[in-house]
């Protein structure tokens, strides 16, 4: 009589920068896949960025480009791991040739949020009085922040959320504008004291939704990745990240965006804005969601002609292009 060997489980090694938020995001992508493919073994391996490392230098002054991503792809192309879970944002729109993005998951609420000190608990972001501390670490919210409110002093803030609500609340500032969804992925969905208007500030690129990259010849991954991926998120995404490529801009530039899907149609607006909140130009297009990166690319043309590329060549002669 023969006996059958069964061959041993695939094991597919999950990449994740070592901070809580990408942790319980890492873990839900885990539990997606493992739902979906019970017979495969999914396990999460942890790595430190250059961005988790440096907490006492502005993200704008440390260079953007890999900041949270270099270390996973480099475990990647050393198969090390086999994809890595990252927050859609953060994540670069020129990529390594050898690698890709397989699948964007569906978005949390990617508007920015307005968290206040307890004393603060009654105002709004437009009652706040002149010279009201507010922290972000984001040039986009300073830019389209100081735009609205010349009047607030804005002061950078690095660290964890953990951290930065801690400084916070010890009274190192009146408030913070952070990520609605980093917010709500946390459990910390009640500090929101407001969700800011898209006319006050317009979100990050890829703000709210999940990117998975993973190596481009690996078809059995990419075909298993796709189970998850949320059609509208992606094309939403993709002509956001058309957009700010189409500019050359970067993660930590002050373009922000904003894209809503009705029926076939996809419509995306845009800003580009100087530092000191001075300059800002701003555009929308309308076109078919299966046109999405095209559509990126006009916006990125229409906003040229009003200016945009002179306000980012300024930024970039200031704070540089990032290495």
């Amino acid at each position: 009589m023969t006996s059958v060997v069964s061959s041993p489980p695939r094991t597919i090694r999950i990449g994740s920068r070592k901070s809580q938020l990408a942790l319980v995001q890492t873990y839900w992508v885990q539990e997606q896949l493992q739902k979906r493919f019970p017979d495969i073994i999914f396990e999460v391996h942890t790595m430190s960025t250059q961005g988790d490392k440096i907490l006492d230098v502005a993200l704008a002054k440390i260079g953007d480009k890999g900041l949270f991503t270099k270390e996973l792809e480099l475990g990647m192309l050393n198969q090390e791991i086999d994809f890595a879970v990252h927050s859609l944002k953060d994540l670069p729109t020129h990529l390594p040739e050898e690698l890709t993005l397989a699948a964007i998951t569906e978005r949390e609420n990617p508007a920015d949020a307005l968290v206040v000190h307890e004393k603060h608990k009654d105002r709004q972001i437009d009652t706040l009085p002149a010279g009201a501390v507010i922290g972000t670490s984001s040039l986009r919210r300073l830019a389209q922040l100081r735009h609205h409110f010349p009047h607030f002093t804005f002061k950078d803030v690095r660290g964890n959320l953990i951290t930065r609500l801690a400084k916070l609340d010890a009274s190192e500032y009146d408030a913070l504008i952070l990520a609605t969804a980093g917010l709500e992925r946390l459990g910390m969905g009640d500090r929101v004291h407001q969700i800011l208007p898209k006319e006050i500030s317009l979100h990050a690129v890829g703000q709210g939704a999940l990117g998975i990259e993973c190596r481009a010849d690996d078809s059995e991954l990419l075909s298993l990745l796709k189970a998850i991926e949320h059609p509208e998120t992606r094309d939403r995404c993709l002509a956001e990240r058309s957009f700010l490529r189409s500019l050359e801009g970067g993660c930590q530039v002050p373009i922000g965006v904003n894209t809503e899907i009705s029926g076939d149609n996809l419509t995306l607006t845009g800003i580009v804005a100087s530092v000191d909140g001075q300059k800002l130009v701003k555009d929308t297009v309308t076109g078919m969601a299966d046109n999405a990166e095209a559509l990126g690319t006009e916006l990125a043309q229409l906003l040229r002609q009003q200016g945009a590329q002179e306000i980012l060549s300024e930024i970039f002669a200031v704070i540089g292009r990032g290495s």
